[in-house]
């Protein structure tokens, strides 16, 4: 393998692994923020709510808890765990090869 491939491949690897933290980041951000009682009025705040409702939108009500931070938590956390694995799984298969 030429060292080009091997390093256009740890460039790959390494942007899935960034991506995958950013995702992460607002996920975590956004429970962060609901734990904290954030002001939803704010431009930023619902930015974030946004962006992670919409990365969380296959987990955010996965789990009925009775309490709604536990939800929150629970459904977004998962979703922040598993773009974690998975992108960091797939970025270390491509620094791999």
């Amino acid at each position: 393998m030429s060292t080009h491939t091997r390093r256009g491949a740890n460039s790959a690897g390494t942007v899935i692994a960034v991506v995958a933290d950013i995702m992460a980041l607002i996920l975590g951000l956004w429970i962060l923020m609901y734990l904290l009682d954030a002001n939803r009025a704010n431009a930023f705040v619902q930015f974030i709510h946004d962006a992670a409702r919409w990365l969380a939108g296959w987990s955010y009500d996965l789990f009925t808890f009775d309490e709604a931070w536990a939800r929150v938590v629970a459904g977004y956390g998962l979703a922040a765990v598993v773009y974690l694995f998975v992108g960091h799984a797939i970025a270390n298969r491509a620094h791999r090869h």
